[in-house]
């Protein structure tokens, strides 16, 4: 059973930034992928990035060239830096890894002011 709790986010104001972090109770370095998403009420979950073992990353067409994802081995943790946000970058956000099966976050609100 692997948990991820995230944590980072918050409120800011359009254009600003925040960093989410999503902490694994087990070694991350041996997840194959970690991944965010997000899920606005009444929409399909969404993926955001998805950052590989190996250091492949992929991005939706929404946040390429403003979110980044990272991961530190050493403290169990993958990051989303989001930069630039927008309103529309308003809801939850959960991490996922998938490996005999889903295991996913409580999720973390970010909310952008206009």
């Amino acid at each position: 059973q692997v948990q991820l709790v995230e944590s980072g986010g918050g409120l800011v104001q359009a254009g600003g930034s925040l960093r989410l972090s999503c902490t694994t109770s087990e070694s991350i370095a041996t997840i194959n992928a970690m991944h965010w998403y997000r899920q606005a009420p009444g929409k399909q979950r969404e993926r955001v990035a998805v950052l590989t073992r190996l250091g492949d990353t992929t991005y939706s067409d929404a946040v390429k060239g403003r979110f980044t994802i990272s991961r530190n081995n050493a403290k169990n943790t993958a990051y989303l830096q989001m930069n630039s946000l927008k309103p529309e970058d308003t809801t939850v956000y959960y991490c996922a890894a998938f490996l005999q099966r889903a295991y996913w976050g409580q999720g973390t609100q970010v909310t952008v002011s206009s």
